[in-house]
């Protein structure tokens, strides 16, 4: 099997001309902030653009749903961001095919499945929340709703894309287990100034997946869940092993009993672990990310590739190396 291209979160730091003034990494496990200062912004991986565009909405007093939003369409617009939006790799059929949801404090949410040649799915996500009385479409009634919803159509397979999707046919090999590279989400949560909390997710989900396959990406308590009470949660890596657990509802509902984010989010992947079995979950790649509405946080995965960014006041896009349970 072709490798997915490395050209994404993982190696922003050596792409981007920003890393030097912007970005600082932090090789620990997890991020304590003793005195929870607001606003905070988290996303999946080492996604620095995506926190800058919420924190512009964030420090201006903004909304958190504003923020996710707008956080969420940077990679989705970003053509070497390989596992999102725009450049994604296509699923076996050479079709980029694309997954959204985004949910406010108030429960609010919309969701989008199987889209096909829309760059912004959170964007259409959120016009499904707040122009239906539905949460979630799929396939052509979504596209139909974006088109009528004044959204573009337009081309979402890059010839770098196309070229490695060429690439993997001469061997067809299909191991999504195998390669955490090839379904890297972006999941993204922000706490406004006035405690309100939202979080967004978006992906093209796995390279190469059978047409048609959806993952955890759009379904509400499984890729992303949100709780203006309690916190909010979101995931990435393998979408089956998520929705096997309604992962992110569950992560909620830990902290709901008084785990901190990291406890839940440590807890939710001993679940996946214990269903699976320690031989299996060697090969999955499975990660959480939350936040709680004091502004605490936690993450823990799987295997120990995955990080996350976090900015607040204090704390300016700093990517951190999550905790894990194989080492």
């Amino acid at each position: 099997m072709t490798a997915k291209p490395r050209h994404s979160r993982r190696s922003f730091i050596k792409l981007s001309s920003l890393s030097a003034g912007l970005l600082s990494f932090q090789p620990i496990s997890a991020f304590v902030d003793p005195e929870n200062k607001k606003p905070v912004v988290i996303s999946t991986w080492n996604n620095s653009r995506a926190n800058d565009a919420a924190w512009e909405i964030l420090q201006s007093n903004g909304y958190a749903l504003d923020a996710v939003e707008q956080g969420a369409r940077i990679p989705e617009g970003n053509p070497k961001d390989t596992s999102v939006g725009y450049g994604g790799l296509p699923d076996r059929e050479g079709i980029v095919t694309l997954d959204a949801c985004i949910m406010d404090e108030k429960s609010n949410c919309g969701s989008v499945a199987f889209v096909q040649g829309y760059k912004h799915p959170i964007s259409i996500a959120r016009a499904v929340m707040e122009k239906t009385p539905h949460v979630m479409l799929v396939g052509k009634g979504a596209e139909q709703f974006a088109q009528a919803n004044g959204f573009k159509k337009e081309n979402l397979l890059t010839k770098e894309s196309e070229k490695a999707w060429k690439d993997w046919l001469k061997k067809s090999e299909y191991k999504p287990y195998h390669d955490p590279g090839q379904h890297d989400t972006i999941g993204i949560l922000a706490l406004d100034i006035n405690g309100r909390i939202s979080g967004a997710c978006t992906t093209s989900g796995m390279a190469y997946k059978m047409h048609g396959r959806v993952g955890d990406s759009p379904i509400i308590g499984a890729g992303l869940y949100v709780d203006g009470e309690i916190g909010a949660a979101t995931a990435t890596g393998v979408g089956e092993e998520m929705i096997r657990i309604a992962g992110s509802h569950t992560i909620v509902e830990l902290m709901r009993q008084g785990r901190t984010p990291q406890q839940a989010c440590e807890e939710a992947v001993m679940r996946v672990i214990k269903k699976r079995g320690e031989t299996m979950a060697k090969e999955l790649n499975v990660a959480f990310l939350a936040l709680d509405i004091q502004g605490n946080i936690g993450a823990y995965s799987t295997t120990d590739t995955f990080e996350y960014t976090l900015t607040t006041p204090d704390h300016n896009h700093i990517v951190i190396r999550s905790a894990s349970y194989f080492k």
